[in-house]
């Protein structure tokens, strides 16, 4: 080893030795200036400790690697260090502020050796080399630290997210679920305010995405917010469930087209909402049953490819489809033929509903469906012949037969021959 190399290193340890005389001071202005840059920093007095303890503690453990000659490979997180990283993530605030932190005190650090060295009145090369090597074995404990620090924080958020989300959803069950509750209980368990409107959505993923399901969830539950301009009360009802409300003291409006639009850039979610905002617990909850029952639907239909599902679209299919087998076969009795799985039928179908919807009005399905007029007098006669009767007898039946049809993916099972009107 050079001498020039033995100098550097005495002259690491001199400074070192003398800035550990001086860490109270250091440690009190580097807090100090931590709280003034980071707003984060701006903690309770318990935390405030905490954080005084943290900085204390890798001061002190950057002095005794430089003037120890600790092993960089025997440096680990102080346990002050990693609570405060702990507490941090608890708080939700960012991981960003966290290591902001440590990369400012790591230049006030280093400017405090400095200032130090230039007391030593060493040869100019003398205390560049120090200098350099200061700053250079900083950097390094500093990119240690920090590794571990990452790893503390995001295992500490995600087991502090889960812990939450399983508490929030506990309580927010018990307000769905506890009969006899008041409003002011119920309020008082979720802490807030149920006075007003609330709309309610169901955010699941399906299966055949690369992202992470809680990654997919969180982005419906943006879009959720985008498209309504609040942000949602959101809990975990499974793994691959979100539940959200929006809350508002006027009544929630939804920009279906923005949500449609954003939910196409996720081919994997889909949205279930329960679009009749109501007041108050009742609403809170009955909001809720209808998103439920438009997932339901959604996830029973042969069309559950639908990204989106309104429960004002699907209303009457949601009160049938806890009755499917009952409803299939009294759709088979009604339909008959036209029930048959195949394209031809389907379009038949899809005429008649338009047809009747159209109040009987040939030109105005034609102008609905983009055919010609006449298209629509075949189909209809068509359909009527497979029915054996007209549409204008057992029309109710024949329109929520088809309804049950389209909406709960019903087709194929039809019987032989449709049921006849009586005489």
């Amino acid at each position: 080893m050079s001498a020039a190399h033995v100098n550097v290193d005495v002259n690491v340890r001199d400074v070192a030795r003398r800035t550990q005389a001086d860490l109270e001071n250091l440690t009190a202005e580097m807090t100090s200036m931590f709280v003034d840059v980071i707003p984060e920093f701006r903690h309770d007095d318990a935390v405030r400790r905490l954080m005084v303890a943290s900085t204390a503690s890798n001061l002190a453990a950057i002095v005794d690697m430089l003037s120890l000659n600790i092993s960089l490979d025997d440096i680990t997180v102080p346990p002050a260090a990693a609570e405060y990283a702990r507490r941090f993530a608890q708080h939700g605030l960012s991981l960003e502020a966290l290591l902001r932190a440590y990369r400012l005190g790591e230049h006030m650090f280093v400017q405090r050796t400095m200032t130090t060295l230039g007391r030593l009145d060493l040869p100019t090369d003398a205390a560049l080399a120090t200098t350099s090597q200061i700053a250079r074995l900083t950097n390094r404990y500093i990119d240690q630290v920090i590794e571990g620090l990452i790893a503390i924080y995001e295992d500490e958020r995600s087991r502090w997210d889960a812990r939450s989300d399983a508490a929030r959803a506990a309580q927010v069950r018990a307000v769905l679920d506890t009969e006899g509750l008041d409003l002011a209980s119920a309020e008082k368990m979720l802490s807030t305010s149920l006075r007003g409107w609330h709309l309610a959505a169901i955010i699941w993923t399906q299966p055949g995405s690369p992202d992470p399901d809680a990654a997919r969830l969180r982005a419906g539950a943006a879009m959720l917010s985008a498209a309504t301009g609040k942000a949602p009360l959101t809990v975990s009802a499974d793994e691959r469930t979100h539940w959200a409300w929006i809350s508002s003291t006027v009544e929630p409006t939804l920009d279906i087209p923005l949500l449609e639009h954003e939910l196409g850039k996720h081919p994997a979610l889909r949205i279930a909402v329960g679009d009749d905002p109501s007041p108050g617990l009742f609403g809170f909850r009955q909001t809720l049953r209808d998103a439920q029952r438009a997932r339901t639907v959604a996830v029973t239909a042969a069309g559950s490819h639908r990204a989106l599902v309104l429960h004002s679209q699907v209303a009457l299919a949601g009160l049938l489809v806890d009755h499917l087998a009952d409803v299939r076969a009294w759709a088979g009795r009604v339909l008959g033929g036209l029930m048959r799985d195949d394209d031809a039928t389907l379009r038949l179908r899809e005429t008649v509903q338009v047809f009747l919807d159209a109040q009987g009005s040939f030109t105005d399905a034609a102008a609905r469906m983009h055919v010609h007029k006449n298209t629509v007098h075949y189909r209809v006669r068509k359909a009527e012949e497979i029915l054996g009767h007209p549409l204008t007898a057992n029309r109710l039946d024949t329109e929520v037969a088809l309804l049950a049809c389209a909406q709960l993916g019903l087709a194929g099972a039809g019987t032989p021959s449709a049921r006849r009107p009586p005489a």
